[in-house]
């Protein structure tokens, strides 16, 4: 959602960076362009306004102007700026000292409110938890069907309940999905209130569409203004959209943004960091999320074994189709790679989305076409075991040619790399743990 503000800003900072000092002039028009940027981005006026002065505040009182250092201290301070816009630390979902801990979800129709509720339900079953999903929109009974198949896929109870009567049983968190419009009225608002005062809920969370633009602030502030509003999720933050209006509701409310919706599978939600944010704005990378993601779904001694072998040059296409399995599980290898500082532009370089799986299946109908020993030594693979391959996968014997090389390329940069490691100048393996 972001790409097009990280575009801008990369540019902003990269000019900045290419001149041996930062003079008054400089640090204007990179100001300038950040103010512009954010304006673009749909990021509110009167946000835009306080970021730009704090970052121009700082900047010359910390004697950045003529510093040898300035356009990375600038940097630094944008940084910071933005850290503080968007909420300065996490804010972790609440838990009752005395279970059930209640979650009562809402928003307006069409805002992502019931599968961010199932979201919502799966992230907690990671962490241990037992969550019962309730759903109360009587006024729509496909969003009652809807949750009741997303409970299933997840293995979550699901009940179906009168809005006059929650029940609150059969599990450690029970999360209420309540009934939306597609406009604010008091029929909605009363009928949430009286939820609300009836449940007596450890956290109200307000969903809003990353992509409403400034109608999401307005949302936010409407909700606000009857309910207390303990935490935002901002639902669709994957879409192309501008979404700096997301931005700017915790600057506008002062309610803290809890989850961010990143996709549309179920395990697609995430904390909501604002460092990290910052960090993906601004071009830097999230090293961090993306070592979570892969504890997620990364077996600490396998991973150290299989990189054993990649560095020995051990290493079979059987293990790379391993490699491939988890990587799918962490997410799309575009968004994998912009959370690598500096790789932001490989990222859009490579096939994103429907491409993006087209290419991955296709590598694995390959693999999955040679035989075990194949696998295990790709050498033996000659012409007519390349067609037969390509019969078996669907695919051509350019194709099978092209992941062969490929493969042996890599084999031999990770021998290379190897010796490095042995040499005492690169580590065995990344470190994995928490």
């Amino acid at each position: 959602m972001f790409e097009q503000l990280q575009d801008r800003l990369t540019a902003t900072f990269a000019t900045l960076q290419g001149r041996p000092r930062v003079t008054e002039a400089d640090l204007e028009a990179a100001l300038r362009d950040v103010r512009v940027a954010l304006l673009e981005a749909d990021v509110s006026f009167k946000v835009v306004k306080q970021l730009v002065a704090t970052v121009r505040e700082r900047a010359i009182g910390q004697q950045v102007i003529q510093s040898v250092t300035g356009a990375q201290q600038v940097v630094k301070i944008v940084h910071d700026a933005l850290v503080e816009m968007l909420g300065t630390e996490a804010s972790p979902l609440a838990r009752a000292a005395t279970p059930p801990t209640v979650i009562v979800m809402v928003g307006l129709q069409g805002s992502g409110k019931t599968t961010s509720s199932a979201k919502i339900a799966n992230l907690l079953r990671k962490q241990g938890r037992k969550p019962v999903l309730v759903t109360v929109d009587i006024h729509r009974p496909a969003a009652m069907d809807q949750l009741e198949a997303l409970g299933k896929q997840l293995g979550v109870p699901v009940r179906r309940a009168d809005p006059k009567n929650v029940p609150l049983e059969g599990g450690d968190t029970v999360i209420v999905d309540t009934a939306g419009r597609l406009h604010i009225d008091e029929a909605m608002m009363s009928e949430v209130e009286s939820i609300v005062a009836a449940t007596q809920p450890d956290e109200i969370l307000l969903v809003v569409d990353a992509m409403a633009g400034q109608d999401a602030v307005d949302a936010a502030t409407a909700f606000h203004a009857r309910l207390p509003i303990t935490g935002l999720v901002l639902a669709k933050v994957d879409s192309d959209a501008r979404g700096g209006a997301s931005l700017s509701i915790r600057a506008a409310t002062g309610i803290p943004v809890k989850l961010l919706g990143t996709g549309e599978k179920l395990d697609a939600i995430e904390v909501f960091h604002p460092d990290r944010l910052a960090q993906r704005i601004l071009g830097m990378g999230d090293v961090v999320t993306l070592v979570e993601k892969a504890q997620e779904v990364v077996d600490q001694k396998e991973a150290e074994e299989q990189a054993k072998k990649l560095f020995e040059a051990r290493f079979t296409l059987d293990d790379f189709y391993k490699q491939l399995q988890q990587l799918k599980k962490m997410g799309s290898i575009g968004d994998l790679i912009k959370m690598i500082p500096g790789m932001g532009q490989l990222a859009k370089q490579m096939p994103s989305g429907p491409e993006a799986e087209k290419e991955l299946k296709k590598v694995e109908a390959i693999i999955s076409s040679m035989t075990r020993g194949e696998r295990a030594d790709p050498s033996t693979i000659n012409g007519s075991r390349r067609k037969r391959i390509a019969r078996g996968s669907g695919t051509t014997v350019a194709d099978v040619n092209q992941l062969l090389r490929q493969f042996e390329e890599m084999k031999k940069l990770m021998k290379q790399l190897g010796g490095m490691a042995k040499g005492g100048r690169l580590p065995y393996h990344l470190p994995l743990r928490r």
